[in-house]
């Protein structure tokens, strides 16, 4: 096992000898027998064990066993009290999911801190199997049926290629001491129950099924090659950036595509859609209507998808005092200069009649209702109006910040200045405002 371990390493994962790594231990088989293996192969690990007070004194077992063994094995040791069931139902999540997000939240933290390459988890072929057959059973695509990846970034799992058999043969074999968690025992659990009733029965129609399925998902990955191929293909296409950095989809070029629907879940999967339906309906819904994800907006707007982070709560108004050299916005740094100016052309700057101002200035959000007296034109114009014109999507909306001196528009930042306040040649004072 040791041998096949270290050339596993070497063929597969060799960063792993050179780097710092933490490993998540629980006590149970798998994550015991990796620790004596990187500690065979002489590895720079530490171990990670998060108590999730789940099952009173065995919790509290688990962790005294952990703190024993990192002494066995003359390593460091992070311990993490959680309290997993309050978390569950703050963040409406389940027991099993709280725990998953805590521990991979706090593994983050210290990787980070403390300067780890990588996390390992003992995840092994079993492991791979069980969870192939959850998503299989809830309904997936080909991403669910490929399994546990072996390297997801920084998280690693070194053990992926072997059977739970073998690794608990050689734990006997070197006599090693493992903690056993009474809950895997129980079929309460959608996995268990798979671990308990489905798999054995699956192996005693066929004794190779781990073998046969080690097979499956190498021609699984090789046709998800194929289709990573040809989605860089059609990507260049369909996705370009906007100014502000987000991403746009054109709905033509999707709409040429055979199966549209396929090559929008591809394009899309990465961002936490999952009503893949009010996706694709998104192509034939009125410009504006949008759908969210955890982290993502996708909007309609005319002919594309615009495609967004969550906008972050930001101050819905700022003031300006009349000594304030520079101000910082989500667009960039407002800058200010008083006195005489030779005129400049641009969107981005504006010269103003500064007796005409009352400060403190404010800079705000546009909300319904609001006018102004664009330069260049007689009369007032709506801003629903000018934004419309203009062809405004919803994130040019919401992104647009208005300069107001008291209740009067003087400037729509970085695109259009109000002629009540815009400087002339008769203006005493001038006040340049420039956006960088």
């Amino acid at each position: 096992m040791l041998e096949k371990f270290q050339n596993h390493i070497d063929q597969n994962l060799p960063f792993l000898r050179e780097g710092r790594l933490l490993i998540a231990i629980s006590g149970g088989l798998d994550s015991v027998v990796l620790a004596y293996l990187c500690k065979k192969s002489k590895f720079n690990f530490a171990l990670a064990h998060c108590n999730f007070n789940l099952r009173g004194t065995e919790s509290d077992g688990d962790e005294n066993f952990v703190m024993q063994l990192a002494k066995t094995l003359n390593v460091e040791v992070f311990i993490e009290n959680f309290d997993t069931e309050n978390y569950a139902k703050t963040h409406k999540l389940s027991t099993q999911m709280a725990a998953r997000e805590l521990r991979y939240n706090w593994f983050e933290k210290l990787k980070t801190q403390l300067n780890f390459n990588y996390v390992l988890t003992a995840h092994h072929t079993d492991d791979n199997l069980e969870t192939f057959l959850i998503n299989l059973s809830r309904g997936t695509g080909l991403d669910g049926l490929i399994g546990i990846p072996q390297i997801n970034n920084h998280i690693v799992r070194p053990l992926l290629v072997f059977q739970r058999q073998v690794l608990e043969a050689f734990a006997k074999k070197q006599n090693m001491a493992w903690r056993e968690d009474a809950s895997n025992a129980s079929t309460k659990y959608l996995r268990n129950k798979l671990r308990h009733e489905v798999i054995p029965i699956l192996k005693g129609i066929n004794p190779q099924l781990l073998q046969n399925f080690e097979k499956s998902i190498e021609h699984l990955k090789d046709s998800r090659s194929i289709i990573e191929d040809r989605i860089k293909e059609v990507s260049s296409q369909i996705i370009s950036k906007r100014d502000d950095g987000n991403l746009k989809l054109s709905i033509d070029e999707i709409e040429k595509l055979n199966n549209s629907p396929a090559y929008l879940y591809e394009l899309l999967k990465n961002y936490g859609f999952t009503e893949w339906h009010d996706v694709v309906g998104l192509l034939e819904a009125q410009s504006g209507k949008y759908i969210l994800s955890r982290t993502h907006r996708l909007i309609k707007d005319r002919k594309h998808l615009l495609l967004s982070k969550k906008i972050k709560t930001e101050r819905d108004s700022i003031e300006i005092q009349e000594s304030d050299k520079e101000i910082s916005i989500s667009l960039g740094r407002l800058v200010f200069i008083k006195g005489y100016s030779d005129f400049e052309k641009g969107k981005n700057l504006i010269f103003l009649d500064l007796a005409k101002l009352k400060f403190p200035l404010t800079l705000r959000k546009w909300e319904k209702g609001d006018y102004f007296y664009p330069s260049g034109m007689t009369g007032k114009k709506k801003l629903s109006k000018y934004f419309k014109d203009e062809r405004f999507s919803l994130l040019d909306k919401e992104s647009t910040w208005l300069l107001c001196s008291g209740k009067d528009i003087i400037w729509i930042v970085n695109h259009r200045g109000d002629n009540r306040f815009v400087s002339n040649n008769a203006s005493e004072y001038r006040l340049k405002i420039e956006l960088k």
